[in-house]
């Protein structure tokens, strides 16, 4: 009775496989994103370098990207992020421990548009952020 069983269980068990590879295959891929770890940004107040943080992201992907196909635009989107922080710094007002979220996603969107293509990347989240001094009000 046993062995009738398991020839049972064996037959279909590779159907409900199939099955649910067929499933998982017609939704489409939901969260495809790209992690960028440890870019260094500058601090500047006053016209004088503060502090460092660094900055850890990941890339939300959109349309026909996908991470193997960003990837080798990873160090493109770093140069252009460390470009635009030296050229407009995200500073938090009175704050040299972290920088603007809002204003290094709307840099790094804009960048992305232009590197990966537009509608590449929909999102930027900004996972952590490491300052290099950990102390750091701005004091004038």
């Amino acid at each position: 009775m046993r062995r009738r069983d398991l020839i049972a269980v064996s037959v279909a068990l590779p159907t409900i496989a199939a099955a649910t590879m067929a499933r998982a295959s017609d939704t489409p891929a939901a969260g495809a994103s790209l992690s960028i770890a440890g870019v260094g940004l500058p601090i500047i107040s006053g016209g004088r370098v503060r502090n460092y943080v660094f900055v850890s992201l990941r890339l939300h992907l959109g349309g026909s990207a996908t991470p193997e196909s960003m990837r080798p635009k990873e160090a493109y989107l770093r140069d252009a992020l460390v470009r635009a922080g030296h050229r407009t710094p995200f500073v938090v007002a009175e704050d040299w421990t972290r920088v603007d979220a809002a204003a290094l996603s709307a840099s790094l969107m804009r960048s992305a548009a232009t590197i990966a293509g537009r509608g590449a990347v929909t999102r930027v989240e900004v996972v952590s952020q490491a300052p290099r001094r950990r102390t750091g009000l701005g004091q004038g």
